[in-house]
């Protein structure tokens, strides 16, 4: 880099790329790729740079074995160090001078990040599982109310940064690197916490901010499982210039692994997409539809699954000719045509309403952290629901909820769900939404709620890709509760929503003639890494539950294994636990314990790192504690640990 600091990389050449130059494509992301992304990127990049093209994956400044330190997600010095990448990869020999970038997660905000900032030789980005919107739906604050994931994911930052660069690559200096990261540990929830509202913080690196800034093709992508999706209906309906969006069945992961199935074809995908762009070659990818999502049909609920029923449909556009709004009114515990009034309803759930409803964001495969029955947590809530459906229905979109209520307090969240419910009763969550009322006319600029008078506002809740089957009934359930995923406010207001006031707004999308299409070939990847497992990997969910106290305790414990990488000569092990309790109807009383144990060992370097983080809180302040341990070769070299009191903002 201009500043001295260098960088790591992999490069993947065609042989022949001396000879016949091609494109470039940059993968920049902190995730250590000698051991931490290598199960993945060995069977993505190989294959791409097989048909043609030079894949280059960077670790950011300050990770794996790049120089420098990494002070926090998405800087300004992040997206210059990109910048200058894209220009140094362009003047290769074995480069056309033409570059594209891609990522998922972190790779994916990078990417929308450095698409804005226009360097001469971007010519088309793939973003995926990411956000336009740091505020709305990271992993910190969704819906203005702070994200128990907030705290899980500084756990895994604060212990990943903790391992040492590898002295295959660095040679003697790993180890003075290795004690200068350790010398700026810091948790990051610190920074996160201290911005509660939307401010400038958030907005550096949103490009919904200005979404004219990016004038370069973007394909974004993600699966209605992860997190993210949000962003690709908005990414798809604020660009300007050419665009693809994708939603599949999937949760966090590449399309080519997907999880929950159907996993595709995906880099035969994104290679028509680098050809088009990077290279001129037409196929008619851009004149087919830009709108491909996976209509989920009906299933039961489960905490995991391997797939999804449902069928691919397209659209032209997004907002869609195809999707009609469909209005039902908010009446005495039904949903229907036309409002009827009556008398005023009360809701007040306890704090542990939610804990059925999965976790924020979803993993797959085996992890246990997709929303189960509904049953319960429907019962702690206030519902509203159709007759039996004599149709099925899609629904593709934001369903969006226009209340008016009533508040006996000045805070206070309000959590709706949208289930479909079967005929003997079993409720599956199809999408949700939430909003803090103080945070109902600006994430910006909070506000009280006014005692005691009526209150109108819109919640908007997920965009979902569902078919309600024939014979189901829709279910609206309210809540002012949605622990663990959502932090609780120190009240437990009480609402009031009077019958014919409210209406639910639901995206209907109509059938099309081409539905249901066989759009995606069956995944191919390239050899995956050699690799030797030492520990399988293994998940669990335990819920507990005190008799005399009514503390409810929810644990996830993950065992990601630990596996020998022969062609390397490494070895990488990491496990987690997530345990969030709470006592029935005390707000005050909510504990998130999380931490992460991570190891590697190559050549001189055996180091496992420890590290903790604890968030209480009291009426006024969060408290924020974390710990940091790290061993060589069995042998404590290193600790730190911090703790704070934080001013709750309108939360």
């Amino acid at each position: 880099m201009k500043d001295g600091v260098r960088l790591a990389a992999t490069i993947w050449l065609p042989e022949d790329a001396d000879e016949r130059p091609v494109p470039a494509i940059l993968e920049l992301i902190p995730y250590r790729r000698r051991d931490g992304t290598v199960f993945r990127d060995m069977k993505m990049h190989p294959y791409v740079a097989g048909h043609g093209f030079a894949c280059c994956r960077v670790d950011i400044r300050g990770s794996g074995d790049s120089e420098g330190l990494l002070t926090d997600e998405y800087t300004d010095l992040e997206q210059e160090d990109a910048c200058e990448i894209i220009a140094w990869l362009a003047r290769q020999p074995w480069c056309t001078g033409a570059v594209g970038m891609t990522g998922i997660s972190w790779g994916g905000f990078n990417a929308l990040q450095v698409a804005a900032r226009r360097p001469p030789a971007l010519k088309a980005i793939i973003a995926l599982c990411c956000s336009d919107d740091r505020y709305a739906d990271d992993v910190h604050y969704y819906g203005g109310n702070l994200l128990t994931e907030d705290g899980m994911w500084s756990s895994f930052i604060l212990g990943l940064g903790a391992l040492p660069p590898d002295p295959q690559i660095v040679g003697p200096r790993w180890r003075s690197m290795w004690r200068e990261r350790l010398g700026a540990t810091s948790c990051w929830s610190s920074t996160w916490l201290r911005h509660q509202r939307r401010d400038a913080y958030w907005k550096r690196g949103s490009v919904c901010e200005d979404f004219a800034a990016i004038d370069i093709p973007v394909y974004a992508i993600s699966g209605w499982d992860d997190t993210y999706f949000n962003a690709v209906p908005r990414l798809m309906a604020g660009l300007t210039g050419p665009r693809k969006g994708l939603i599949g069945p999937w949760t966090h992961a590449y399309p080519f692994l997907g999880e929950p199935g159907p996993a595709i074809h995906y880099l035969k995908e994104a290679i028509r997409w680098w050809r088009h762009w990077l290279e001129g070659i037409d196929d008619g990818l851009m004149d087919e539809p830009a709108y491909t999502t996976y209509l989920k049909d009906p299933h039961r609920p489960a905490h995991c699954y391997p797939d999804h029923p449902g069928r691919w449909v397209r659209d032209p556009a997004w907002p869609s000719p195809n999707v009609q709004d469909k209005v039902l009114f908010l009446n005495a515990g039904t949903l229907e045509n036309d409002p009827t009034e009556g008398t005023p309803m009360r809701l007040r759930s306890p704090v542990t309403a939610g804990r059925d409803c999965g976790r924020y964001g979803g993993y797959g495969g085996s992890v246990p952290d997709m929303a189960g029955d509904q049953r319960r947590e429907d019962g702690l809530g206030l519902c509203f629901e159709t007759s039996p459906l004599d149709a099925d229905m899609d629904l593709l979109g934001a369903p969006a909820l226009d209340i008016t209520l009533g508040s006996d307090s000045t805070s206070g969240t309000l959590t709706a769900r949208l289930c479909e419910v079967f005929e003997d009763g079993v409720s599956t969550l199809v999408t949700w939404g939430a909003l803090n009322l103080r945070h109902r006319a600006s994430f910006e600029n909070p506000s009280p709620v006014p005692v005691g008078e009526p209150v109108r506002l819109r919640l908007s809740l997920n965009h979902c890709g569902r078919r309600i089957g024939r014979g189901s009934r829709l279910r609206l359930a309210l809540s002012n509760q949605h622990w663990p995923v959502l932090w609780p406010q120190p009240a437990m207001p009480t609402f009031t929503v009077a019958p014919g006031t409210s209406r639910l707004t639901l995206p209907v999308r109509t059938p099309q003639p081409d539905d249901g299409l066989h759009l995606f070939d069956d995944a191919e990847i390239s050899p995956p890494v050699a690799m030797d497992v030492l520990e399988d990997e293994t998940h669990s969910r335990l819920l507990a539950i005190e008799a005399t106290t009514r503390r409810e305790t929810l644990t996830l414990t993950s065992n990601h294994g630990r596996f020998h990488l022969p062609d390397r000569e490494n070895e990488t092990w990491s496990r987690v636990s997530d345990c969030m309790s709470m006592t029935e109807d005390d707000p005050l009383s909510a504990r998130l314990d999380t931490g992460w144990v991570l190891g590697y060992r190559s050549g001189e370097a055996n180091a496992e790192a420890t590290s903790r983080v604890v968030v209480t809180a009291t009426e006024e302040k969060f408290r924020l504690e974390w710990r940091l341990e790290v061993r060589e070769n069995g042998e404590r070299i290193f600790e730190r640990e911090g703790g704070e009191w934080i001013d709750r903002d309108h939360l």
